[in-house]
């Protein structure tokens, strides 16, 4: 690994040619792949050849093309693509954890990934202590002899608390435990494996691709970590099989590369809505702001050129007022009423009714989830004041302000 270089710059120095040479990486679309000699079939099958490509469920040459740029701005020794971001999160904590093990989280988290730790494990005896990631003490009393895994978010949906890595990362030092990042909010912002994490997951869908235009995920970390997952004869990964298309593989991959343009414009946007509708003495909750409980942690240990990210909240009194803000809003043209982000349009849905609906509701109090939250995915507008005035034009009509 190397920390000396920034993620973007491991990026581009990366050359991956096409098959004629092009500039973009050939499209491998084939789903098996040839051997002059039937030993080198059988030695791949055991694992012992590197760079020979047996079957696009195990590797795909487009999909190493992503997984190898995804190592890069990670700061990883490897990567391997999935078919979705819940793909991702399951088939690397299944990886890790077996029956009888148990695993501590953030009680904050994306509402999927809540209903897999909640509901879904338990069918393979996996217990899960949720707790507040931001409270160190707990996660520490929470520590078992059976525990293997520590699991956040680096910037959790939809609260946007900022995880400590490095301080997460000690208390799994200390208690020989492994540290799984979710750096969906926050690609390049944040750089969970130079902080300590062992293991980094990824939606691609979001703002590592930006176009909503596909579903896909990424598992980052270790050489060894990789090979197991992907093992033909017990890798999570091969054998529950979700294999990324090599087609939308070359898409996110080439999106890639304006993944730095696009999150300084993201970030930019999002602190202007966050200062302007502050001022109107609305509850605004963004990392960026001077107030946000967790502001001094992301100034300490974000990569400052990309800002705080495209992610806010705004907080109104219920879900009904929530709702005719967002209604409004659409029909204003601010974006679109949606769920997921990333995307070049601005996208707003209230998260106690959509994305994090999984999360019982009284779970949904404890942990801060006003009902009148409505998350904001800001997109890349090159006119913000404009789409200020447009929000602020619906909080009036509306008579929120």
């Amino acid at each position: 690994m190397n920390k000396k270089k920034d993620a973007t710059t491991r990026l581009f120095d990366l050359l991956q040619f096409g098959e004629f040479g092009g500039v973009n990486p050939s499209i491998t679309d084939s789903s098996t792949y040839t051997f002059l000699n039937p030993d080198d079939m059988t030695e791949t099958f055991l694992g012992h050849t590197q760079g020979c490509f047996l079957y696009s469920r195990h590797w795909n040459p487009s999909n190493k093309y992503l997984a190898d740029a995804l190592a890069a701005i990670e700061n990883t020794e490897s990567a391997w693509v999935t078919a979705s971001g819940m793909a991702a999160i399951t088939c690397a904590i299944l990886q890790i954890c077996n029956s009888g093990d148990h695993l501590i989280t953030s009680v904050t988290t994306y509402g999927g990934t809540y209903a897999f730790l909640k509901n879904y494990l338990r069918k393979f005896n996996i217990e899960v202590s949720f707790v507040d990631i931001t409270n160190h003490q707990s996660v520490e009393e929470e520590v078992r002899a059976n525990t293997k895994l520590i699991y956040t978010e680096s910037v959790t949906n939809p609260l946007l608390q900022v995880s400590d890595i490095p301080a997460l990362s000690l208390i799994a030092r200390k208690h020989g435990v492994r540290l799984l990042v979710d750096n969906t909010f926050s690609p390049l912002i944040i750089s969970p494996a130079n902080l300590g994490a062992d293991y980094v997951v990824y939606s691609l869908t979001k703002f590592i691709n930006g176009k909503n235009d596909c579903v896909a995920g990424a598992i980052c970390g270790d050489q060894k970590f990789i090979d197991d997952l992907t093992s033909v004869n017990s890798g999570t990964a091969m054998l529950l099989g979700p294999v990324l298309d090599p087609l939308r593989s070359s898409g996110i991959l080439k999106n890639m590369h304006t993944l730095h343009l696009r999150l300084k414009q993201h970030s930019k946007n999002a602190m202007y809505l966050a200062e302007r509708l502050k001022e109107l003495n609305l509850k605004v909750i963004y990392p960026g702001l001077p107030e946000h409980p967790q502001h001094r942690l992301m100034k300490r240990i974000m990569n400052p050129e990309f800002g705080f990210g495209g992610m806010m909240a705004l907080v109104v009194d219920s879900v009904m007022t929530a709702n005719r803000l967002m209604r409004e809003m659409q029909q204003k043209q601010v974006g679109y009423l949606a769920v997921s982000l990333g995307y070049f349009k601005t996208l707003f849905s209230c998260s106690g009714k959509s994305t994090s609906s999984e999360i019982p509701e009284d779970i949904q109090r404890k942990m801060g989830l006003y009902e009148g939250l409505v998350r904001f995915s800001v997109g890349l507008d090159n006119d913000i004041e404009n789409t200020f005035n447009r929000i602020k034009r619906c909080l009036k009509e509306l008579k929120i302000i």
